[in-house]
């Protein structure tokens, strides 16, 4: 009976000596921290079904490697966040020989400019390719244009000649 007493008083001798000396830790106050983001005007990426144009993609053979270069421009109302174009070759029958895909790391802003870069293992079936552009929250709708350095508005009509 006495191992029982003293087992009960080295208990809560010892838990009133850890609470004693939590104590002071807990009343330590945490340091201040400051927003990365404080002072930036941060646009949330767009949601939904974008719109992006982009010129004929350049493809190469590198040796074992065939590159695809798009430059894409967004076109939609918000930035895009992780721009994406999966690429997918075909064989002369149609049938999938390989494929890989691109992304953006960054966001690309409203009327911006940016290049994909496309990796694929070469193999010696691929006749042609397709692609399917995403971005991290929803669709994309692409339009092929000539030029992304053109301008939309169309040229101002010459003046008409006095008689």
């Amino acid at each position: 009976m006495t191992r029982t007493r003293f087992a009960i008083v080295a208990t809560l001798v010892g838990a009133s000596v850890a609470g004693a000396t939590a104590a002071p830790v807990l009343a330590q106050k945490a340091p201040e921290f400051k927003s990365v983001l404080a002072g930036k005007k941060v646009e949330p990426p767009f949601k939904g079904q974008a719109e992006v144009e982009f010129t004929q993609p350049a493809t190469k053979r590198n040796g074992d490697t065939v590159t695809t270069v798009v430059k894409v421009k967004n076109v939609s109302a918000g930035p895009l966040a992780r721009l994406t174009i999966d690429e997918t070759w075909f064989d002369k029958g149609g049938n999938i020989v390989g494929g890989s895909k691109g992304t953006l790391p960054q966001m690309l802003a409203p009327g911006a400019v940016d290049t994909i870069t496309i990796q694929t293992p070469w193999n010696a079936k691929m006749n042609g390719n397709s692609w399917n552009f995403s971005h991290a929250n929803g669709a994309v709708k692409p339009k092929r244009v000539k030029s992304l350095d053109a301008p939309k508005q169309p040229a101002a009509k010459p003046a008409a000649k006095k008689k």
